[in-house]
């Protein structure tokens, strides 16, 4: 059977799925497709389908609105099926063609009335900076001063304009280079020449981005670069369509823009599973012995070695490294640490399951000792069947297709969006080693008979803040990731929670939390808000690696006594049930709250501040800094 006939036999049985009211099966289904055809002719029913799965699938509405000088729309249905496939239901508002300037300086425009999540900003250097790109060699030195100083001035104030009227999210690309510079290889020996003016120009686009929350520069020159400059331009297509975008290449820019929208929805990956044999080295260690597997700087197990850098890359952006493989634990852990061509070591990894149980049981096991969603993981395996069963099991779970040469891994782990982040905190370059400690803080838990005496042996400290600029990032990371111990799961970005703290009656805190064990830094927010005698928790969550330890009674008891001192009388939040906060769900009755209402998004509570208190236990040292009782 060739491939267009498996393809079409594929979406009969996506709709004969749809038909059965199936919806993990169908959604399985036309991911499938997609992966095997990524394509314009696909992309629409792709969409389709999956729009007929809206409210039976998790998919996450996100709003993106697309300012551009060229033409954009064949881009469009390719970007919402990768969407779609990443657990996104895209709505896509395109600005009038070439009228980007227009757009995003009038606040009251057709962009600010999408009220979109994410906005961006698609221009090229001919149609920015013309004279720069086709009359670079009439241009005197000073002329060529003065257009790199218009075009960067120009960008600015877009981006000035842009943060005064919207707090969505930003994204810029910055400017090609030409596939021939005017002067020859000339170019490349002046500090003047055109290579050298466009990159001052995207030098000081990344300034400018740099002073300003939620801006980011999409490195659309590196794109185009990675892809061939030579085939990346349709000149026919550009003076008929305006369309200077060959087919082909078409679906690099919608996957360039998906790595940006993943992260500002949500839909990261917060570990990293791996196979060993054949994974993470070439050959099976049971067989051929430690001596005998594929691992080093020379061919071929530098193709190992690469993928293996690429994964130590991942743990600087604070994602878990674990391992799910089918072997004799011994032989794996004498590579692990005895091989002297691995780069990874088993103090890399957060959790380990080398055994010959199901894999599926495997990354179970490991979501639960890490504490996180089986939602949160991604599956490395060179075994395809394995793949497969995983994706048939655990849908949810990022499985990543491996091609047949292993010198391509290292590219399909540094491709996925899901391992894509927008800024980093000072837990993010921390985790694993925050991880390491949570185990032998677990190991200590196993000592004592009642968890009274272990939260004594733990002598956790407790720093209750208001927000700070060093602290707004984080903040905002943990509202965006925070599923479990999350009692509204509202998402917000820096820009949000910034507008937020300034407004009259709004308070954002943070918990900061260090015990015997170490520091486990800034893991927990709360956000109220005033109105007449009540203050209103607006947000109120914790991470996972404190979750049942009391801090988070500590942290309310903050909020109580605050709330009593600015005059209110009562507090009060809701609980908004979703798939993954059921460890939050008694939190309010647990701590004296009286269930107000209920309804079928959630249900309010209060509790009255005139009658009783909330006291912090006496295990845990509480320190409050100044401006949080305000």
């Amino acid at each position: 059977m060739s491939h267009t006939e498996n393809m079409l036999g594929l979406r009969g049985e996506v709709d004969r799925r749809l038909e059965a009211g199936s919806p993990e099966a169908s959604a399985a289904g036309i991911r499938e497709l997609w992966r095997n055809q990524s394509e314009l002719a696909t992309a629409a029913f792709v969409c389709s389908r999956f729009e007929r799965l809206r409210g039976k699938l998790p998919l996450t509405p996100h709003r993106t609105a697309i300012l551009r000088s060229f033409t954009v729309e064949p881009i469009v249905p390719l970007l919402r099926a990768e969407a779609f496939c990443a657990g996104i239901d895209l709505s896509v508002h395109i600005g009038d063609f070439n009228a980007y300037s227009q757009e995003i300086l009038d606040s009251s425009s057709s962009l600010y009335h999408f009220t979109p999540n994410s906005v961006i900003l698609a221009v090229r250097t001919p149609d920015i900076a013309p004279d720069l790109w086709t009359q670079y060699s009439d241009l005197s030195s000073e002329q060529v001063r003065e257009a790199c100083e218009r075009v960067s001035s120009s960008l600015q104030r877009f981006i000035q304009a842009f943060r005064e009227n919207s707090p969505a999210a930003l994204i810029v690309h910055n400017l090609e280079q030409p596939v021939r510079p005017s002067s020859g290889v000339l170019d490349a020996q002046s500090e003047t020449g055109q290579a050298e003016a466009i990159r001052q120009i995207n030098n000081e686009l990344r300034r400018h981005a740099g002073a300003n929350r939620g801006i980011y520069v999409l490195d659309y020159d590196a794109l185009i670069a990675r892809h061939g400059r030579q085939s990346w331009q349709d000149d026919r297509k550009y003076l008929t369509a305006r369309l200077p975008i060959s087919g082909d290449n078409l679906i690099y820019v919608s996957r360039e823009w998906l790595r940006f929208l993943v992260p500002l929805s949500g839909k990261i990956a917060k570990a990293l599973v791996v196979d060993l044999d054949n994974t993470l080295w070439g050959g099976v260690v049971g067989e051929d012995g430690v001596t005998g597997i594929k691992l080093g700087p020379e061919y071929p197990g530098a193709a190992y070695q690469a993928l293996q850098r690429a994964m130590l890359d991942l743990t600087r952006r604070g994602i878990l490294l674990a391992i799910c493989s089918k072997n004799n634990s011994e032989d794996a852990m004498e590579v692990l640490e005895k091989h002297p061509g691995m780069l990874l070591r088993p103090e890399h990894f957060a959790a380990m399951r080398i055994n010959w149980n199901d894999k599926v049981q495997g990354l179970r096991e490991i979501a639960s000792e890490l504490n996180i969603g089986t939602d949160s993981l991604a599956f490395l395996d060179d075994n395809p069947v394995e793949r497969e069963q995983v994706r048939a099991s655990l849908p949810e779970v990022t499985v990543l297709d491996l091609p047949a040469s292993p010198f391509e891994y290292p590219a399909v782990v540094r491709d996925s969006p899901v391992f894509e982040r927008l800024s980093l905190s000072a837990e993010d370059e921390q985790r694993t080693a925050m991880y390491a400690v949570q185990r032998e803080r677990a190991k200590g838990e196993q000592q004592f008979q009642s968890k009274e005496d272990f939260y004594r042996f733990l002598e956790q400290e407790v720093e209750v803040a208001a927000l700070a600029p060093e602290t707004l990032s984080r903040i905002s990371q943990l509202t965006q990731k925070t599923n479990q111990f999350n009692l509204t799961t509202r998402r917000y970005t820096e820009q949000q929670i910034s507008a937020m703290s300034r407004q009259a009656g709004w308070n954002v805190l943070s918990i900061r939390v260090r015990d015997r064990f170490g520091d486990q830094g800034l893991v927990g927010v709360a956000i109220t808000h005033d109105a007449r005698d009540t203050c209103e928790i607006d947000t109120f969550l914790m991470s996972c690696r404190v979750i049942g330890r009391t801090v988070e009674t500590a942290l309310l008891s903050v909020l109580a006594k605050a709330a009593s001192q600015r005059g209110r009388t009562r507090l009060a939040g809701y609980f908004l049930p979703t798939r993954k906060n059921a460890p939050a769900q008694n939190f309010y009755s647990q701590h004296g709250f009286k269930l107000e209402s209920e309804n079928g998004e959630g249900s309010l509570w209060a509790f009255d501040l005139t009658r009783q208190a909330i006291p912090c236990p006496d295990w845990i040292d509480l320190k409050v800094t100044e401006g949080v009782n305000h």
